[in-house]
């Protein structure tokens, strides 16, 4: 997951002042700005390529060719935020309720877990037939090895966020106690903090 980013603002036109190798000088709205080649504006507008006849600009998702002294009106506004799930702490750890293929369960934030991981109780309470569907896959434990198996999870949600074909492990014993939200939905998702608050975004 990328950390980089930048306070996108709406843009109504971009016009292209000069042109170079690998560099172009546009004006956005009122601004000019030096575009390296693979540069991104304060305005969210890159430099793909540029020579002494054209450059590529790409906004919003879009790449175009355009010459010296076009003018490219646009309307560039930030993506929409997506839904927000804010977690408080419980005893150090963060306890959210969801569902696993719209049933509901209670999860445990996991970082360190690489998959939503279950026990074979909860698997069965679910409905999942992790035998017949999953593959068996040997798992390290605190104990020793265990035997476990790898599912596709149709759709796990948490408050508003869906996410739809998560991989899931079934560990064959009572273990894990709490259903763990691993690393495939987390990293699927944007993570941040706010002091004690963990915030988990689409």
């Amino acid at each position: 997951m990328s950390l980089f980013s930048w306070n996108c603002v709406a843009v109504e036109k971009i016009t292209v002042v000069g042109l170079f190798k690998d560099k172009a000088v546009v004006r956005i709205d009122n601004k000019q700005r030096v575009l390296k080649k693979g540069v991104t504006s304060p305005e969210g507008v890159t430099l793909i390529s540029a020579n002494s006849n054209e450059a590529v600009l790409e906004f919003d998702g879009e790449q175009k060719s355009y010459g010296l002294g076009d003018n490219v009106s646009i309307n560039f506004k930030p993506p929409e935020k997506g839904p927000v799930v804010t977690i408080a702490p419980s005893s150090g750890m963060y306890r959210v309720n969801g569902s696993i293929n719209d049933f509901q369960v209670s999860f445990l934030v996991d970082t360190g877990a690489s998959s939503v991981s279950m026990n074979r109780y909860q698997a069965k309470r679910i409905g999942l037939n992790y035998k017949l569907d999953g593959q068996e896959i040997v798992s390290e434990t605190a104990s020793g090895y265990a035997k476990a198996y790898v599912i596709n999870l149709k759709k796990v949600r948490v408050g508003d966020i869906e996410v739809s074909d998560v991989e899931g492990v079934v560990h064959d014993s009572e273990f894990p106690r709490v259903i763990l939200l691993g690393s495939s939905f987390l990293s699927r998702v944007k993570m941040s903090r706010e002091g004690q608050l963990l915030l988990l975004e689409k």
